[in-house]
């Protein structure tokens, strides 16, 4: 291991400065995640003839859905000895010092299982107000969010957090604000898987929009296996089947982040994961709730 050379990683975690205000990067990460997915969801809304007035709350929907859930997923999944001691800190981005006094830390500890589930409970309140379809809001919003996801995780890149497992493969990176170990780049590896998943879905999407396409599904006996159409669950099931099994083989390589794991087979993030997982499955091949609840 000594005679190779590794990368080496120690970024400033602040982005630039506004005067006095820094701008870190995780913070960026995500509101360029975040407005990626806001030009991009407004394209397909476009393009779908859904009105600009219909569209115009979702940011903010989503916005609060992502944060409280993923807030409250970390509290209390990871460390709920402490934050049903200290529920006060699961809102605030502050933490209470045994001196009595408060600090600012910024939310330390945002869980993505959390976050999704958060979403979803969003979007169901955001379609009662539309009175859109909840299954192709969900669609859409599907093809867009892994390029939220991978901004996400460049941003714990930067900040040199979700570190991987001591290792000596030649793409090791050395978070030298951590230790001075080679170490798996857990984070990358997500973000890498994320990017992919986007164009995977956006490439579906624009295939599905094609009028031979199209036309297949309007004869009952030429219809593919796999309902690929906005609003019949399947970008949805693909998107959360793809980001959470991915999860589950990249958290291998990854150190866990509580000490409680250490005794786990399988960590609380794989655990979390493999409903995500079997939902997936369930609306990729158009289970009985998705037909249910979808406009086919």
């Amino acid at each position: 291991m000594a005679n190779l050379i590794y990368i080496m990683w120690h970024p400033d975690i602040v982005a630039f400065h506004l005067g006095s205000f820094e701008v870190r990067w995780y913070g960026l990460c995500w509101v360029i995640g975040m407005m990626s997915v806001y030009l991009l969801m407004h394209r397909l809304y476009r393009e779908q003839k859904i009105s600009d007035e219909k569209f115009d709350p979702m940011l903010i929907y989503c916005f609060i859905g992502i944060l409280a859930g993923a807030r409250l997923g970390h509290c209390l999944f990871y460390e709920p000895e402490y934050y049903l001691i200290h529920p006060v800190e699961m809102i605030l981005p502050m933490r209470h010092f045994p001196d009595g006094s408060w600090h600012f830390t910024g939310y330390e500890g945002l869980a993505s299982h959390g976050g999704t589930i958060g979403l979803m409970l969003a979007l169901w309140l955001y379609c009662r107000k539309t009175e859109l379809n909840i299954m192709h809001v969900l669609d859409n919003v599907a093809i867009v969010t892994p390029i939220c996801a991978c901004a996400i995780r460049i941003g714990n890149l930067m900040n040199s957090e979700i570190i991987g497992h001591p290792t000596d493969v030649p793409w090791a990176f050395v978070f030298s604000h951590v230790d001075m170990l080679p170490r798996h780049p857990g984070q990358l590896y997500e973000a890498l898987c994320y990017a992919l998943f986007f164009f995977v879905g956006w490439g579906i999407y624009r295939m599905s929009m094609r009028t031979d396409v199209i036309n297949a599904y309007k004869v009952k006996e030429k219809a593919p296996l796999l309902d690929i159409r906005v609003g019949s669950g399947f970008y949805f099931g693909l998107c959360i089947f793809l980001i959470f099994l991915s999860r589950i083989f990249i958290e291998f390589t990854k150190e866990n982040q509580v000490a409680f794991e250490d005794a786990m087979t399988f960590n609380m993030g794989q655990l979390l994961s493999v409903p995500f997982v079997l939902l997936g499955l369930y609306c990729i091949f158009g289970g009985k709730w998705c037909r249910k609840l979808g406009e086919y």
